[in-house]
């Protein structure tokens, strides 16, 4: 009975060591992993996380935007300069006329009239004055007389160039090539100094009226070639400036420009909107880099190269500038990787981490 009680005795205690034992290793296993974890999910101290670019050759434009408007190269309301009945018109709405075509003419007959009776009496003024000149060569007619038949021909001739040039105001002609729009009056109508008959326009070529930021005003010159596109079609035309303000507008300082375009076949309409691009500068080998990188520090442009895990400041000569990139001249080297994120949070040495590479 002793034996049997030593027996279950020993049975029991190898039991609990059993399961001490495996208890024990079960918790240093539990704390172990989960250490582990947390070391794993602990975030890396002094680590900054970061996007980054890798140097390389590409092309920089600096282009100028602007709007602006087609505006004909000549354009007048044609207008009689005298008064009367119109008793021609001969354009017809909407079509080309040439320099010197008869466009209109109001009646002119009582200036005829006068013409003719001038006319008429010159004839007999040129004759009186030959026979004085031939007297006056035989001392039978005084000088006094010779030279008032000689007044009284050039009289005449001043009164037939005034009934001309009075016939020429009835007549309406076109002062330049170019198309004629719609009529406002009819032949019966009358007219005077204040009706105006059509608008006449030269539409070849065509002019540009444009405003360019006041910084701009040293590169743009006459001859500097531009682009346009105009409002509702995908067209995109060529133009050159030919002239400039002498002054930059003080209240929204920018520069008056005006360019020209041929307009050949006519295709565009003066009136329309236009939006125009003159591209100021163009490097096709560059190294270019968002305006963002770039960290200003004692007058000096800086930016943070990535190299070994760790963020290295190196100062840069810059030149363009647009509105996304900058260019720059010297301070990095085709294959560098620069830090385009976080730049306000770099310092010299500083531990980082790239997210992204450009």
């Amino acid at each position: 009975m002793k034996k049997k009680w030593i027996i279950t005795a020993v049975i029991i205690a190898v039991f609990c060591l059993a399961a001490g034992a495996y208890k024990y290793f079960k918790e240093n296993k539990s704390s172990s992993e989960g250490a582990e974890m947390v070391a794993q999910s602990a975030p890396k101290k002094n680590v900054l996380n970061v996007n980054g670019l890798i140097i390389n050759h590409q092309s920089l434009t600096e282009d100028i935007t602007m709007v602006g408007n087609l505006l004909p190269d000549e354009e007048v309301d044609l207008t009689f300069e005298t008064s009367g009945k119109i008793i021609e018109i001969n354009f017809q709405e909407g079509t080309r006329v040439k320099k010197g075509d008869l466009l209109a003419k109001v009646n002119d007959k009582p200036l005829q009239a006068q013409l003719s009776r001038y006319e008429a009496q010159l004839k007999l003024a040129q004759d009186r004055v030959f026979r004085q000149s031939t007297l006056l060569e035989k001392d039978a007619v005084s000088q006094e007389a010779f030279e008032q038949a000689r007044t009284e021909l050039a009289m005449l001739n001043a009164d037939i160039d005034i009934v001309k040039q009075n016939i020429a105001l009835t007549e309406l002609r076109a002062p330049f090539d170019g198309v004629i729009g719609l009529r406002n009056v009819s032949e019966g109508a009358y007219a005077s100094p204040s009706v105006v008959v059509a608008k006449l326009t030269k539409i070849s070529p065509l002019k540009i009226d444009m405003y360019i930021p006041e910084r701009y005003a040293d590169d743009v010159k006459v001859g500097t070639p531009l682009t346009f596109t105009v409002e509702g079609q995908n067209n995109t035309y060529k133009a050159s400036v030919y002239a400039k303000e002498s002054e930059v507008d003080m209240e929204t300082r920018t520069l008056a420009v005006r360019a020209t375009y041929p307009n050949a076949n006519g295709q565009l309409m003066p009136g329309r909107f236009i939006t125009a691009q003159i591209r100021m500068s163009d490097i096709p080998q560059a190294i270019a880099i968002p305006t963002e990188a770039i960290v200003p520090e004692m007058g000096v442009d800086k930016v943070y190269l990535y190299r070994g895990g760790k963020a290295h400041s190196v100062t840069v000569k810059t030149g363009l500038r647009t509105d996304a990139q900058i260019h720059i001249i010297e301070g990095i080297e085709l294959g560098d990787t620069i830090i385009t994120s976080g730049t306000l949070q770099l310092r010299e040495g500083l531990a980082v981490e790239l997210d992204v590479i450009e």
